[in-house]
């Protein structure tokens, strides 16, 4: 039905017949010509219709926007000051000598084409077959095969091999909810849908696999943001007898090479590396945004002994911590703008948000409400360590470190973008030795996950320590303040597992319930083996400029994990539940 694709329509085919198909993007009727832009997946052309072609001048009279037609003619030069510099054949159009319409179309419910139009997401996910033929849709899926291509190609030349792991698998405690499938087989069982192929991908290293990859679909039942969904897509990778720099050099030069290669970006090699205390000390999160020049800095030590006990306290408070945060030039900020940011990081647990403003040089070109809390001495060691000048506002955070991490870096990433701080820049950066625990409701959990492998080469070793000090052999690649890939060596020890286990409060009676099969696995030769799973739909966002993952998959979910495209989901039929055992139980809206 075609010769060639809209946009492959160029001068180099000057002369020739062509045949095209596609959509009508725009009609024009001027003075009796009539021009139509026709679109495909690669592009468009301009078609020209004059009246001595009387059948195909009569359909193109007929046709309207999306109206799918099919295209004969020659491709010719534009007229001298009609050429559109915007197209990349903008010099050259189509002479039509047949136009057939082969599908016409109901007006749209939103435009298509490249202008910005306010569409509400539900609208543009209800008719998502329509948004996708917008070009800047098309784009990014076409860029994400591209990536896609090019990371498959990187693995099978690297000795990866593709395998498939199960989508019916058992529950397992990942850190999110599961999505559940009842057995028909097996009344009152469930199957559920994996979170990550980690203990497949685990096994298929004690089968001697050795290096494995997959691009695999993940499902977590869990509360969505801009880069979740309840169903996400991830490049999963495990490797036998490598170490985690060993593991990390592969990564850095698959990732060099795939910006090089849709990007045309160059990398730093090697990346940069930096532990998570100090990612937490300096920017008050474990996948900081380097592209934003703003630091924390560390102040309790000069506030222990001042009177003002909201800061005192904190100051000798062990796991309390002061820190402060210089924004130059932001004296300029209103009192209605600071009111602002304090509202903003009260989501993040702070209490308050103290601040200095440096006016002019000297004790009389300071303005604050907790000056006359401060000796002169203390503000003067404050400035200094900030390295505040004129011009500067400093913002301060006091409570517990966690509250006053989260809150304070959520407020340097506002800052830095409200006020154009943002470097036009790819930063990319390893953040590694995670602690291997966190505490929490009475109890201590996971960091990463349980398969994790502890900084310690025995298990007398690990257990002689303090679990909330114990080190992680884990790592995350961090590009531009967003985790694009987190892994770990994995613990290839029974033994070690099962102390993992205990200190997690997983009695043995449940570990042998849901991961007996990777115990006793390990008990025959389980090699040293690590890993990494990259969130490619967060990649690609990242690559393609987009603000979420929703518009670099084909068919997401809004944020209510919904469909409004095939309204899921769904009721289903009694007798399916009947079938399934399932009795719903309705309860109030």
């Amino acid at each position: 039905m075609r010769s060639h694709y809209c946009g492959q329509v160029t001068a180099e085919l000057l002369g020739q017949e062509v045949k095209l198909a596609g959509w009508v993007h725009r009609r024009r009727d001027h003075g009796g010509v009539i021009f139509i832009d026709l679109r495909d997946r690669e592009g468009l052309v301009q078609v020209v219709i004059a009246p001595e072609q009387q059948t195909a001048f009569a359909n193109a009279e007929s046709v309207r926007s999306e109206y799918v037609v099919q295209v004969k003619g020659h491709v010719r030069q534009r007229p001298q000051g009609t050429t559109n510099p915007h197209l990349h054949n903008g010099d050259i159009e189509v002479a039509a000598t047949e136009l057939t319409i082969l599908n016409r179309s109901d007006p749209l419910p939103f435009p298509i084409d490249d202008t910005y139009h306010d569409v509400g997401e539900e609208t543009r996910l209800h008719y998502r077959y329509l948004d996708i033929r917008r070009p800047e849709m098309l784009e990014r899926l076409k860029t994400r095969a591209k990536v896609g291509r090019y990371l498959r190609h990187y693995l099978d030349t690297h000795g990866f091999v593709d395998v498939e792991t199960p989508f019916l698998t058992r529950a397992t405690p990942e850190g999110a909810r599961d999505y559940l499938v009842p057995s028909r087989t097996r009344p009152g069982s469930f199957f559920a849908l994996p979170q990550s192929p980690q203990q497949f991908k685990q096994l298929l290293m004690m089968s001697g696999v050795d290096r494995y990859y997959q691009i695999v679909r993940c499902f977590r039942d869990e509360d969505l943001r801009a880069d979740r969904q309840p169903e996400f897509t991830q490049l999963d990778i495990e490797t036998s007898f490598l170490d985690e720099y060993e593991i990390q050099a592969i990564m850095e030069d698959m990732i060099r090479g795939l910006f090089n290669e849709v990007l045309g970006v160059t990398l730093p090699n090697p990346f940069p590396r930096m532990t998570y205390a100090e990612a937490m000390r300096r920017f008050g999160s474990d996948k900081p945004d380097l592209r934003i020049p703003l630091e924390l800095v560390d102040i309790g030590d000069l506030l222990r002994d001042v009177e003002f006990k909201v800061f005192a306290d904190v100051a000798k408070d062990p796991q309390g911590r002061i820190a402060a945060l210089r924004v130059p030039g932001g004296a300029t900020l209103s009192r209605k703008e600071i009111d602002d940011y304090t509202r903003y990081i009260s989501v993040f647990g702070a209490r308050g948000l103290a601040y200095i403003k440096i006016n002019a040089e000297g004790k009389e070109g300071l303005q604050s409400p907790i000056l006359k809390f401060l000796p002169d001495e203390v503000v003067a060691s404050i400035l200094e360590r900030t390295q505040a000048n004129v011009g500067d506002i400093i913002f301060f955070g006091a409570d517990k470190a966690t509250t006053v991490n989260e809150s304070l870096g959520a407020l340097r990433l506002k800052i830095g973008h409200d006020r154009g701080l943002v470097e036009e820049a790819w930063r990319i950066l390893w953040v590694v030795d995670f602690p291997m625990f966190e505490k929490g409701e009475g109890r201590i959990f996971a960091c990463h996950h349980p398969f994790t492998s502890p900084k310690a080469s025995t298990v007398d070793e690990f257990l002689q320590h303090d679990p909330l000090h114990v080190l992680a052999r884990a790592y995350d690649m961090v590009l531009n303040g967003s985790e694009i890939g987190g892994g770990s060596v994995r613990i290839n020890s029974s033994e070690m597992q099962k102390a993992v286990f205990r200190l997690l409060n997983i009695s043995e009676e449940e570990a042998e319930e849901k991961f007996g099969h990777l115990l006793t696995a390990m008990k025959f030769g389980c090699p040293p083996h690590g890993g990494i799973a990259f969130g490619l739909d967060r990649l690609v966002m990242l690559i393609t400029g987009a603000t979420s993952i929703r518009d670099v998959i084909a068919f997401p979910k809004t944020q209510t994990a919904s469909c409004p495209l095939m309204d899921a989901p769904s009721t289903v039929e009694p007798e399916q539940l009947i079938e399934l055992g399932i009795r719903v139980v309705k309860t109030k809206e």
